[in-house]
């Protein structure tokens, strides 16, 4: 066991803004927020992190070149 662990890296994202729709699916009752991605054709989400705040979310945003998202229910 490690005294000093790493933080774990982010997952790299390809993003496509052709097929690809930035969302965040939030839960009504703990509000936790999962990022991903929604596919334009068939309406899917794809989950890609979880998120513990709108800094986090704002960096993914950012990372991946995108202003607007979707919010999820």
């Amino acid at each position: 066991m490690s005294l000093f662990r790493r933080k774990p890296k982010a997952p790299a994202v390809a993003y496509d803004p052709e097929t690809q729709q930035p969302a965040v699916r939030r839960s009504i009752c703990t509000g936790e927020m999962t990022v991903g991605f929604i596919d334009r054709r068939t309406g899917k989400f794809t989950d890609l992190m979880r998120v513990d705040g709108q800094y986090e979310l704002d960096a993914f945003m950012k990372r991946i070149g995108a202003s607007e998202y979707k919010t999820i229910y």
